[in-house]
């Protein structure tokens, strides 16, 4: 009686650690960081970001008219030269003369421009091209805002998954220890077996490796924030304001898909190199035209003799002309660049119509992961609420010694994997919610969550 007594006592004792057991808490050293926050640090910091931007802005100064060709080029210009020679003449007599040398030298200065008036509309295709250059640019910045977004906030969300995993291994590691101390304490009394001690042994070394292991993952993702944050320190310590996941089950797809086929950024793209090919088949096509090309100067020429009827002559004044033209052969080139223009033309109408197509399969294949991962959740919602309260009655008659430590071995695992079950469940659902915004062009709408 008495050693059922002092069994009682530590059952009763474990049962209330237990249950009185809290999620671990985060260091309180560091501000808790919101999805918003850790996306905005990653704005001003993240490296990718820094040098599409840059790439947005040589774009966007490439695209003037000045680069297109549209205005005239001026130049100033200047130079000295001088010469001296001796002559020697022979004249039709057969007789020698002979002058010795005289320096003569040239100083001049001018202003000289230069404006192509007409190049078979090159021209104006090459500055409609630069302008869609510039809205490309403006679109690849857009395309890594979107997957810098999409990536930290899966990263955002597994970290707290992670957490929560860990936090479930700890409790159930705890448990395990807990039990190891009880089985200890009644193998001491003669009240437990040696086998049941070396089983409750073997589940908290399992217990204790599984939650070394989960630390390491934990570890990991926290070190993949704070790349993609860009911070200082890869090992800084990371502290999230959002304990869950909270996920939305009404999306709508109608609204998706609409979504998609206007604001995707990969397929605008699309259209915009199809646009660019159409601007390389004008450019070619110009080559079929004249040219027509005004220039003038303005120049000041001083020379200075020193044998000959006069010493010094000084030159002043403009001097203007028009050139015009046409390539009437040049060895078939141009038709060659032409055809292979409208090649080109075509491949990028092929590459949106593939796009279009592939845009519609990952529509299809992330609407079906979110509506069978919605399933899956309501399915380990309630299974885990079935573990939770299969683990209390084990608890209850592993209590009062009416069941094995096996046998509550197996409640414990059961409930550790409906959690588990459901924590994948729900992440699953956000990494799809993520998906479809990415997909419909939507997914910077959650830097103002």
């Amino acid at each position: 009686m008495k050693q059922l007594y002092c069994l009682f006592i530590v059952l009763a004792l474990f049962a209330g650690n237990l249950f009185a057991q809290q999620p671990a808490q985060q260091s309180a050293e560091n501000a808790p960081l919101s999805l918003e926050d850790c996306l905005n640090i990653g704005l001003e910091r993240n490296f990718d970001l820094r040098i599409v931007r840059n790439e947005e802005i040589i774009a966007r100064n490439n695209a003037t008219r000045g680069n297109a060709g549209q205005l005239p080029s001026i130049a100033l210009n200047g130079g000295y030269s001088g010469t001296a020679y001796s002559n020697d003449y022979t004249w039709a007599n057969d007789s020698l003369s002979h002058s010795p040398a005289a320096y003569n030298g040239t100083l001049n200065a001018a202003i000289t421009a230069e404006w192509t008036l007409f190049n078979g509309f090159s021209i104006q295709s090459n500055y409609a091209r630069l302008q869609e250059l510039k809205a490309m640019g403006e679109l690849n910045t857009r395309m890594a805002l979107e997957d810098f977004v999409a990536n930290l906030s899966a990263e955002y969300y597994n970290y707290i998954k992670e957490q929560l995993s860990l936090a479930n291994l700890k409790a159930s590691l705890e448990f395990s220890q807990d039990r190891l101390y009880i089985v200890e304490a009644s193998y001491g009394i003669g009240a437990a077996s040696g086998l049941d001690y070396q089983q409750a042994q073997v589940d908290y070394n399992a217990d204790h490796s599984a939650y070394i292991t989960q630390l390491e993952v934990v570890a990991a993702s926290r070190f993949k924030l704070n790349q993609l944050m860009a911070l200082d320190s890869i090992e800084a310590p990371l502290a999230l304001a959002d304990t869950s996941i909270a996920i939305d089950t009404c999306i709508l797809r109608d609204s998706i898909w609409i979504a998609a086929q206007e604001n995707n950024a990969q397929l605008l793209v699309a259209y915009k190199n199809h646009r660019l090919s159409q601007l390389d088949l004008k450019q070619a096509q110009s080559r079929n035209y004249p040219y027509l090309k005004l220039n003038g100067s303005y120049q000041w020429r001083d020379n200075s003799f020193e044998n000959s009827t006069y010493l010094r002559q000084t030159q002043m004044g403009p001097q203007f002309g028009i050139t015009a033209g046409i390539t009437l052969f040049d060895g078939m080139n141009r038709r060659r660049e032409q055809q292979n223009a409208r090649i080109q033309m075509e491949n990028k109408q092929l590459q949106i119509e593939q796009f279009q197509l592939a845009l519609k399969t990952d529509m299809a294949n992330l609407w079906t992961a979110y509506t069978n991962n919605i399933k899956l959740y309501n399915i380990e919602r309630d299974n885990q609420v079935v573990a939770q309260i299969n683990f209390d009655i084990a608890m209850e008659r592993y209590r009062l010694r009416e069941l094995s430590g096996i046998e509550l071995r197996e409640a414990q695992l059961s409930l550790l994997e409906s959690e588990k079950r459901l924590l994948q469940a729900e992440y699953n659902i956000k990494l799809c919610e993520i998906s479809l915004l990415h997909l419909s062009g939507q997914i910077l709408d959650m830097l103002g969550e």
